[in-house]
């Protein structure tokens, strides 16, 4: 529709008036309502724009003002480390703490075995002459001058997922077993831990290594064992002198183990002999079946049997126990001395041979870890 002049002061003209009302009431008849009816349903359409713009800017508002609380309250707080990939630096600090003595023990880690460590054995590493020798080959190692930079060069074992903080925990706690299960029988010393959330570097504090080192040597191990099985295999391939030296270097194992079994028996029917000829008897090889080496369990070649072998040494503070013990079984009378032991001095005092006579007494001390 086209509109003519308009007239004074930007006003519509009454042509254009009319025309207007005309468009109105033909748009009205396609909608099936009246020209009020129409009017009414346009301004409704207005204030849902409207409205819904309103809300739009206001959520934006909240939103920009909800940042703003963030971004302050981050500024205000100490944000945790976030562990991300292993860097150089932390790789060589992880090999030299694993070329060192830390006495490591064994744990179980999510159903795996893992080398478990403690802290201060590892802070000790780092401040011992080795490290400043490796230093010195490898410059990229942190330098340790103070506690704080201690602190921060172990911290890059958990900064690069190498060593994770562990705790002691239940294999069945969260498990809902009814009533208590069975316990099996414990390792001694095997521990079942899971890893801490917050990580710290205090000494009596205990980390599990999460990096094996290289595995260079574990693949050449594997490629050698798979090279063996493969020449197994093909056996009936190889050349026939290579096969009679397999033949014969079997069948002379063979004989070695009959003769060393046929010795061992020997050896026992010859005891039982010379036990009531030549008593107490003697033994031929006396240390073959003992826990020491090959070499030594053929050293001596013979020895006389020994009825009563010698126990093994007892403290000082038990023989006293054992001697003041019999001496008053023996005579009636008190022991002249009594002996307190404790963990950092040992006291005797003497005694009159009147005052009754005092036991012995051991206070023992736990081993720490």
């Amino acid at each position: 529709m086209q509109q003519g002049p308009q007239g004074p002061m930007g006003q519509p003209t009454p042509e254009q008036l009319k025309a207007f009302h005309e468009q109105l009431e033909a748009d009205a008849k396609k909608h099936g309502m009246t020209k009020e009816q129409f009017i009414e349903q346009l301004k409704a359409q207005q204030m849902a724009r409207m409205q819904a713009m309103q809300q739009q800017q206001m959520q934006q508002q909240q939103q920009h003002q909800h940042q703003h609380d963030h971004d302050e309250q981050q500024q205000g707080q100490q944000q945790p480390i976030v562990p991300g990939p292993p860097n150089p630096v932390a790789l060589l600090l992880a090999n030299f703490l694993r070329s060192q003595k830390l006495k490591p023990r064994t744990c179980i880690l999510n159903g795996e075995r893992k080398d478990m460590f403690k802290v201060k054995r590892a802070l000790r590493a780092l401040q011992s002459p080795e490290y400043a020798k490796a230093r010195k080959k490898n410059p990229s190692l942190p330098e340790i001058t103070d506690r704080a930079s201690l602190e921060n060069t172990f911290k890059l074992l958990p900064m690069s997922m190498l060593a994770l903080r562990v705790v002691k925990s239940d294999p069945h706690e969260g498990h809902d077993h009814g009533p208590t299960p069975k316990k099996g029988k414990r390792v001694k010393g095997l521990w079942t831990v899971k890893i801490e959330p917050q990580q710290e570097a205090k000494e009596e504090m205990y980390y599990v290594w999460l990096w094996e080192g290289s595995q260079l040597m574990r693949k050449v191990y594997a490629g050698l064992a798979l090279l063996v099985i493969f020449a197994v295999v093909l056996y009936p391939l190889w050349p026939m002198k290579l096969r009679q030296g397999v033949y014969h270097l079997s069948w002379a194992f063979l004989i070695f183990l009959g003769l060393f079994f046929a010795m061992a028996i020997f050896r026992v029917i010859l005891f039982c002999i010379t036990y009531f000829v030549l008593s107490p008897g003697f033994w031929l090889f006396p240390n073959l079946w003992e826990d020491v080496s090959v070499v030594e369990s053929f050293k001596p070649v013979w020895a006389w049997h020994d009825p009563n072998p010698k126990k093994k040494k007892k403290s000082k503070v038990s023989s006293s126990a054992n001697a003041n013990a019999t001496f008053s079984a023996t005579t009636g009378q008190p022991a002249p001395a009594t002996a307190t032991t404790t963990a950092t001095a040992t006291q005797v005092a003497v005694e009159p041979r009147q005052r009754q006579y005092t036991a012995p007494r051991v206070e023992e001390l736990s081993d720490s870890e």
